[in-house]
């Protein structure tokens, strides 16, 4: 696919630099952008060049949110249609659906959480509706001095989306995301911060580099099928209702790396040296995903 909306850079220690690139737009968010970050985070995936991914936006921006200056409905849905929730479940990937009804915010948030790379968010800017719900899926965020953040559906007469009813309070709490969901407005980085939305405020000069020397510092040195599997392992099997869930994955987690990278990592820390990972995040085992 060749990225209008984007900028896909990967750099010689492997972290993948994805830029929304729109910046006279205030990097809005489009159904071409849509499909161009589910083909990155997918690509990322396969990708064995690429062991972590840094998003931040061109320009004065992150993501201002849908662009509403498109024609007819702006979020691209069919409303010749009355769908119901059996219709969802049961044909989920039939083009009617799946171009007509499916959320694209919520396909980007799906592709994210299938990444088998580290996704850190650099906020440069504003970051308002889907430009805020689409940094939850990230496993980091770092936000510029100048980054303002709004969950403003309400304000819209519409509802949150792109999972954010399920990643936002597991990030921040069920009453502070019931707050921010009602209150729907924007707010600064320092109460983000205060909040749990992000790790660290930077300098907006020195935002990049800080959140893609973080981002190697979680993976250097360390096995690429290793990372891919922890990632899915602590999104999925925190979600399960019972434990025995999360120690089926987990057996067999423990039993393919051991019997992959595991060999070199134990080799390695016996004789007191760097480990040689062998192992890429294309071939992972056999049980993924689960």
């Amino acid at each position: 696919m060749t990225y209008d909306t984007l900028r896909y850079e990967v750099d010689a220690d492997g972290i993948l630099m994805l830029t929304l690139a729109r910046p006279d737009q205030m990097n809005a968010f489009t159904v071409r952008m849509c499909e161009e970050l589910i083909h990155a985070y997918g690509r990322a995936s396969i990708d064995d060049s690429v062991r972590a991914v840094v998003v931040t936006g061109e320009g004065r921006a992150f993501c201002a949110g849908m662009d509403l200056s498109r024609p007819g409905n702006v979020f691209g849905l069919n409303e010749s249609l009355a769908p119901t929730l059996a219709d969802m479940r049961e044909q989920l990937d039939d083009p009617v659906i799946h171009n007509g009804v499916r959320d694209t915010g919520g396909r980007v948030a799906l592709a994210m959480l299938a990444c088998l790379k580290p996704i850190i968010g650099a906020i440069n800017g504003a970051a308002v509706g889907i430009g805020s719900t689409m940094l939850l899926p990230m496993d980091f965020r770092f936000a510029s001095q100048k980054a303002r953040f709004g969950f403003v559906f309400g304000k819209l007469g519409i509802t949150p989306e792109a999972c954010s009813t399920w990643f936002l309070p597991r990030i921040i709490g069920m009453e502070q995301a019931l707050e921010w969901f009602y209150r729907a407005e924007v707010f600064d980085a320092v109460e983000a911060l205060d909040k749990g939305l992000v790790r660290k405020i930077c300098a907006p000069e020195t935002l990049v580099e800080e959140a893609c020397a973080f981002a190697l510092s979680l993976v250097k040195d360390r096995s690429p099928v290793s990372i891919g599997l922890i990632r899915q392992m602590v999104w999925r099997n925190s979600a399960y209702a019972a434990p025995l869930e999360a120690h089926l994955v987990e057996s067999l987690a423990m039993f393919y790396s051991s019997t992959g990278d595991g060999k070199e990592g134990v080799q390695a820390f016996c004789e007191k040296r760097r480990p040689q990972f062998a192992g890429v995040a294309s071939q992972m085992p056999p049980f993924m995903p689960w």
